[in-house]
């Protein structure tokens, strides 16, 4: 046998994996062979289950079964092999015993070893990258990307290693650099400009963190306002609901009711019709059969049965006078005003108890949105005496001393509560009894509180007051005269509000 048949039957029976003649050969559905051991520690690691040479994926169901025809061949490969070795030992060699022994590379191993050393320097990197992500002893080991060019390390112009960073420049630089163009520059070593930039880019991490977390906060705002709003839109449907079909009822009532009483007429006058009719009938029946009678003994020549019959004959008939008996038509015009004036107050009747309905339920429903508010002493004006709890203010004779703050109201007679209310619903009640004029409402919390003050929204202003005892407004640049039913004379003002601006405060001016 030659030597090319020696290399081609070693190309055929060496393992891609171990580089080593086939131990017991298995072959995949790909057609490619391996060592039966080498190829199962293979695939077991290898959660893709793909061939070495070729990434076919092979089924975990696939039974690796011995190719005996390769088998075989190895076997017989190796006895050929030994028995050449076993004649080239008798050459004598000069032996170095003080260098290792050389291990014996054949010209196709050293072939396979350069053409599959990328495959098997990936297996092997990616199964170092899988250990170290997966073991927390190894999550602290500093991997290095093997794949990156080191020219990308070395500068252009001098080819040394990039170990200072140029801050005037904002480049990074190698000795050669510092020594040169940058030699009056600020240069500081990598591994400082490092440290710098990677605090410097924690910084920046945090505030993303923190934006990324409000915007999260936001996000959740939305939608329990969209929740609240979807809620607040199935109550006034069901209540619009409850309320037209009440109406539609009431109506329908009202329409049945007219129907029947006008129906009912129509009966009565019917049946008495029918009665007379039937009457005139009757007495028709008898004239006519009298009449018949008459003519039958008239044409008679008895004179004798004539004279007879002449007196019961010629007596008229007992008969009804019928002059005055009459059916007048059913007036239903009046019948038909009546009902429908009486719907009208049904109806009236039956809105005036929704709405009171409605209001009650928006009541109760505003009402668990109260507001426990407590008047802020730094931004009441010098003139106004607050409660020790904060729950009351009045007007005193004198101003007080008190130090200057840009909180405080000055010279506008008012006071902010202490709570601040970003968005959603708000209800406080105030006690107004005896009060000739008052301002309630609220404002912006970066409101000027100092000088001439418009109460209006442009300046930061929701407002309702009282002016000259019963002269209500909702403070505007044109105020809004509003009109009041039941003014709130007794005991309290009820202050239902919706600020959506941020940082809102409650506010009061007393009177």
């Amino acid at each position: 046998m030659t030597a090319a048949s020696y290399l081609l039957t070693e190309e055929q029976l060496l393992c891609c994996i171990c580089l080593d003649v086939f131990r017991d050969p298995v072959t995949l559905p790909c057609g490619h062979n391996f060592c039966k051991h080498c190829i199962t520690e293979h695939l077991n690691f290898n959660s893709q289950r793909k061939c070495p040479m070729c990434k076919e994926h092979v089924d975990r169901k696939y039974k690796l079964g011995v190719n005996t025809f390769i088998s075989d061949m190895a076997v017989q490969f190796r006895k050929t092999v030994g028995k050449k070795a076993g004649d080239s030992d008798a050459t004598p060699e000069k032996v170095f015993y003080n260098a290792p022994a050389a291990p014996k590379w054949t010209s196709l191993k050293i072939w396979l070893l350069m053409t599959l050393g990328l495959t098997c320097l990936t297996l092997f990197f990616v199964a170092n990258l899988h250990f170290h992500q997966a073991l927390s002893i190894l999550k602290t080991h500093q991997l290095f990307n093997f794949m990156e060019k080191e020219e990308d390390r070395m500068c252009a112009e001098h080819d040394k290693p990039l170990e200072f960073y140029c801050k005037n420049e904002q480049m990074i630089i190698c000795q050669s650099c510092v020594d040169t163009d940058h030699r009056f520059h600020q240069v500081v070593p990598l591994k400082e400009e490092y440290e710098a930039k990677k605090t410097q880019l924690g910084i920046t991490e945090a505030k993303i963190q923190h934006m990324i977390q409000e915007r999260q906060r936001k996000v959740q705002e939305l939608k329990q306002s969209l929740k609240v709003s979807t809620e607040a839109a199935d109550r006034e449907t069901a209540n619009g609901v409850r309320v037209f079909s009440a109406l539609i009822k009431s109506l329908e009532r009202a329409q049945a009711e007219l129907i029947e009483m006008t129906e009912k007429n129509q009966k009565r006058t019917e049946k008495q019709t029918k009665v007379y009719i039937k009457e005139l009938e009757q007495e028709v029946f008898e004239l006519t059969r009298r009449r018949a009678e008459m003519e039958e003994i008239s044409r008679s020549k008895d004179r004798l049965r004539f004279l007879q019959s002449f007196p019961s004959l010629n007596a008229a008939p007992p008969t009804k006078d019928w002059t005055d008996v009459s059916i007048c038509p059913a007036k239903y015009e009046g019948i038909t005003r009546t009902a429908l004036v009486k719907a009208v107050d049904e109806l009236t009747e039956t809105i005036k108890n929704e709405m009171k309905m409605i209001r009650d339920a928006q009541f109760n429903n505003l009402r668990q949105n109260a507001a426990d508010v407590t008047l802020d002493p730094d931004t009441a004006h010098p003139a106004l005496i607050l409660s020790n709890d904060g729950k009351q203010v009045h007007c005193g004779d004198e101003w007080k001393k008190l130090p200057d703050s840009s909180k405080r109201f000055e010279p506008a007679i008012s006071v902010l509560g202490t709570q601040g209310f970003s968005c959603g619903r708000l209800y406080y009640d105030v006690q107004v009894k005896g009060k000739t004029g008052w301002t309630l409402g609220v404002a912006k919390g970066s409101v000027n509180r100092k000088g001439e003050i418009k109460l209006n929204p442009e300046s930061g202003y929701w407002t309702i007051c009282l002016r000259n005892r019963n002269e209500y407004f909702a403070l505007a640049a044109h105020p809004v005269p509003l009109s009041v039913n039941d003014p709130p004379e007794k005991d309290l003002a009820h202050c239902f509000l919706t600020p959506w601006e941020a940082s809102t405060e409650v506010c009061a001016q007393p009177s």
